[in-house]
C-alpha cells in the first residue's frame, strides 16, 4: 500500500473521530474518541518518522546559507 494513501487516510480518520468527540455530550464517550484520536496521531506519527527517515533532506554541494530564502 502507499504511504500517502495511508496518510490521507489516517487523516481523514482523524479528523473524522475529532467532529465525533466534538459531539459527544458524555464523558465516557468523549474518553473513547480521545483515545482514538491518541491512537491515529500515534499511527500517523509512526509513518511520518519512517518517511522522514527514508527521504533525509540533503544540500546540493553547490547551495550556500545564501541561497535558502528561510
Amino acid at each position: 500500500m502507499d504511504t500517502d494513501n495511508i496518510i490521507d487516510s489516517l487523516s481523514k480518520e482523524l479528523n473524522f473521530a475529532l467532529k465525533a468527540m466534538s459531539k459527544a455530550k458524555e464523558v465516557n464517550e468523549k474518553e473513547v474518541h480521545s483515545r482514538i484520536v491518541k491512537n491515529l496521531c500515534e499511527s500517523m506519527g509512526v509513518f511520518l518518522n519512517i518517511a522522514s527517515e527514508m527521504m533525509p533532506f540533503d544540500f546540493d554541494d553547490d547551495l550556500t546559507k545564501e541561497d535558502i530564502p528561510f
